[in-house]
């Protein structure tokens, strides 16, 4: 009978395991700047969208606990009234380096253009066919660029999917009076970003993310100088976009998130032709010239 239980027990583990929520995005909602005494409906909020986000499934996959995609949205609450917030929202995202312990950044992105409406204990739900809620697309849009873009680090254009689940989102949206959503939002809206990422010529951009994280990250611990060649080979790649969309928004999302990341790697462990590697930085990423200078290895 014991054992019994304990097998029982051991399925039902096992079979969560593997139907487990694609993301574990840690929420802060920061109220600070608001001034207002009553924390309770900013708590509630970040619970709220907390697990809007663990506890629904955004895709046909099967994800196994491990794989869970590690994020973070961080809301910042500017002027709050009656029902309606005016915020910042900085969604981040990593991935894990295979057979290590280190998490590597993909996604670093601060978007101001975040108005919505939010009374407390309303639920969240996302309707694929209708604009509902502008907190409910916000959240959902990032959702599925982070998706997308944890997708291209381990396949050759494997987001395509969930970027064009963002950008039905962004066409469901334009009909609303918030901002962000419309091409004249400017390139760094969430309009821009999704635009960009589905373009032809940027396809060399998504190139990159999969030949600087699976064939390079990723083989480190195997053959360090083939996977630090390979990530210096991911530099090309984003030349090429650059080439033909020069300070392109999508470079600026690239270094934002890997500057520090570049400069540690080729810092260090097995050489590479650092001479090539810096013109290439210093031509695609002109603003983190100091940083590149640092790499001397």
């Amino acid at each position: 009978m014991k054992n019994s239980v304990l097998l029982v027990c051991f399925l039902m583990v096992w079979n969560f395991s593997l139907h487990a929520q694609e993301l574990n995005c840690k929420v802060v909602v920061d109220a600070e700047q608001v001034g207002q005494s009553n924390r309770q409906i900013f708590e509630t909020l970040e619970k709220s969208i907390t697990d809007f986000i663990n506890k629904t499934k955004w895709t046909n996959r099967m994800y196994a606990m491990q794989e869970r995609i590690n994020c973070s949205m961080y809301i910042t609450v500017s002027k709050y009234e009656s029902d309606r917030f005016s915020a910042s929202i900085q969604v981040q995202s990593s991935r894990p380096v295979y057979n290590t312990s280190y998490e590597s950044p993909v996604f670093n992105f601060q978007d101001r253009q975040f108005d919505f409406r939010y009374l407390e204990f309303q639920p969240l739900f996302f309707n694929r066919n209708t604009f509902e809620s502008n907190l409910v697309s916000v959240i959902t849009y990032y959702i599925y660029v982070i998706l997308g873009m944890d997708a291209d680090t381990f396949a050759p254009e494997g987001g395509t999917d969930y970027y064009q689940q963002a950008r039905n989102i962004v066409n469901l949206a334009q009909s609303s009076n918030y901002s962000g959503w419309k091409q004249s939002d400017g390139n760094k809206s969430r309009w821009g970003l999704v635009d960009n990422l589905l373009s032809n010529p940027f396809k060399s951009y998504r190139t990159a993310l999969y030949e600087y994280h699976r064939m390079g990250l990723d083989r480190m611990t195997e053959d360090a100088a083939s996977g630090k060649e390979s990530m210096a080979r991911s530099m090309k790649f984003l030349e090429r976009v650059n080439s033909t969309r020069p300070n392109s928004f999508l470079l600026q999302v690239f270094f934002d998130a890997k500057k520090d990341e570049i400069l540690n790697v080729f810092s260090d462990g097995p050489k590479v032709d650092i001479v090539s590697l810096k013109n290439s930085l210093n031509k695609v990423a002109p603003v983190y010239a100091g940083s590149w200078e640092k790499i001397t290895f």
